[in-house]
């Protein structure tokens, strides 16, 4: 009796097994599942980031060819400038010849009588119109002796004239231009020393260095052309003294 006992108990048993053994391929089958799904977004992901990738190289190609424009446009606005800048370093050249040929050439007009003339003039005009008429007096009219005495009644009727810069800058060139470094010294220094902001300043500087060459004094004239170097690096005259400082 007991080893049929024993031999259902052994069927039962491997039955049981049977029916259990397919569990684990039902498992299996889920964590390739996940692993498929993880995978296709893993996939998904990088084509995402390759799509980016490719969006930011091309704003970074846009980027580029901005950035050479732009260069390119700098560079031709640069070229633009010098070019404005070295006809503004011929025309001053230029006039400062013309004003000593004038010089060279004996003047018909006595100076006198001319003197009283302008004076009484000038009594009678605005400080605009005085100051205009001094400077007519040089560009347009050729009449040089009689424009210093202009500009010196000017001065002593409009001491607090926003043009008394310009015309301290003027005596300077016309003394200059008739030897009179020292006079010229004079007006000149009254420019650079009383009036900073004065759009004068920087010629008046060069100005300035060419009387103290004629005096000998050729190293403070170094030294101030300089500081005009210095200072005004972008003006006309800072890119005359550069030329005249490199000469020997």
């Amino acid at each position: 009796m007991k080893p049929k006992i024993i031999l259902a108990a052994i069927l039962l048993g491997g039955s049981t097994q049977l029916w259990a053994a397919p569990a684990p391929v039902s498992t299996v089958g889920n964590s390739t599942s996940d692993i498929e799904t993880r995978v296709a977004a893993i996939e998904n992901m990088i084509k995402s980031r390759n799509l980016v990738q490719v969006e930011l190289q091309q704003q970074f190609q846009v980027l580029q060819d901005e950035v050479s424009q732009l260069r390119g446009t700098t560079e031709e606005q640069g070229y633009k400038i010098e070019k404005i800048l070295q006809r503004q370093r011929e025309l001053y050249q230029e006039i400062e010849e013309r004003v000593s040929t004038a010089y060279a050439k004996p003047s018909s007009v006595a100076v006198e009588p001319a003197a009283e003339e302008v004076s009484t003039i000038s009594s009678n005009l605005s400080e605009n119109d005085a100051y205009d008429r001094a400077v007519q007096m040089i560009m347009k009219d050729k009449r040089y002796d009689q424009a210093i005495p202009q500009f010196q009644t000017f001065l002593q009727q409009y001491p607090q004239s926003v043009y008394v810069p310009n015309a301290h800058y003027w005596l300077g060139q016309l003394q200059s231009m008739k030897n009179d470094v020292d006079a010229a010294k004079t007006h000149f220094e009254a420019v650079v020393n009383g009036y900073p902001d004065s759009n004068k300043r920087p010629d008046a500087m060069l100005k300035l260095a060419a009387v103290l060459q004629k005096q000998g004094n050729d190293a403070k004239a170094k030294t101030i052309m300089q500081q005009l170097i210095d200072q005004y690096p972008e003006s006309t005259a800072a890119k005359l003294a550069k030329d005249r400082i490199s000469k020997p």
